[in-house]
């Protein structure tokens, strides 16, 4: 496994036994391309049968078919949209083995009526990899390059250690420093908001 950036693949099929093959070619394509080799044996056969049930018992052939890798797990999951299909029922043959071939299974409804069935298979331990982690992208401040903040001399009295008749020095310094300090400048492009600041 030479790569933990995070991968995703959705695709969009009408199940018919001739494209259930394709789709399991198409499937351990993406998973070889991802460096996912152990993987495609478990997770190619889980969606072959699920798409295989899907064929037999449901009058409405269109699925989806995604899968996510994250560095550690693969989760694949199969969306069907016969509203009729009770996975509980025609499904669970089916789902009895996909939860032996797997390391997690779940099944739920969405909003439009269809049902997900998801699966996870986990990466061999010496195999799996950390995340690579990805930059954050500048913000507007960074951008303009907001002019830092100044430090003020803060203007106190004499120092406790300072003899009494020592003359008091602090207002002089402060002035000048302010006076070899160049004025800060609103960088071009600010708004009226960062000059004010």
């Amino acid at each position: 496994m030479k790569t933990a950036v995070p991968r995703y693949y959705h695709l969009d099929v009408e199940v018919s036994p001739e494209r259930v093959g394709q789709v399991r070619r198409i499937l351990a394509a993406h998973l070889r391309f991802w460096d996912l080799e152990t993987l495609v044996e478990p997770v190619c056969h889980s969606a072959e049968l699920l798409l295989h049930a899907i064929d037999e018992h449901a009058s409405v052939k269109n699925t989806s078919v995604e899968m996510w890798w994250n560095g550690q797990h693969l989760i694949a999951a199969i969306a069907e949209n016969d509203r009729e299909l009770r996975p509980d029922r025609e499904l669970r043959p089916c789902l009895t083995r996909i939860a032996a071939l797997s390391d997690g299974w779940g099944c739920c409804a969405t909003d439009t009526g269809s049902t997900v069935i998801w699966f996870t298979q986990r990466a061999p331990v010496d195999e799996s990899v950390p995340l690579v982690p990805t930059a954050p992208s500048p913000t507007l401040r960074e951008v303009l390059q907001v002019p830092r903040e100044v430090r003020v001399v803060a203007l106190a009295g004499p120092q406790d250690d300072a003899p009494a008749d020592a003359p008091d020095t602090a207002p002089a310094a402060a002035a000048a420093a302010a006076v070899d300090r160049p004025a800060s400048r609103v960088p071009t492009g600010s708004s009226t908001c960062d000059a004010a600041r």
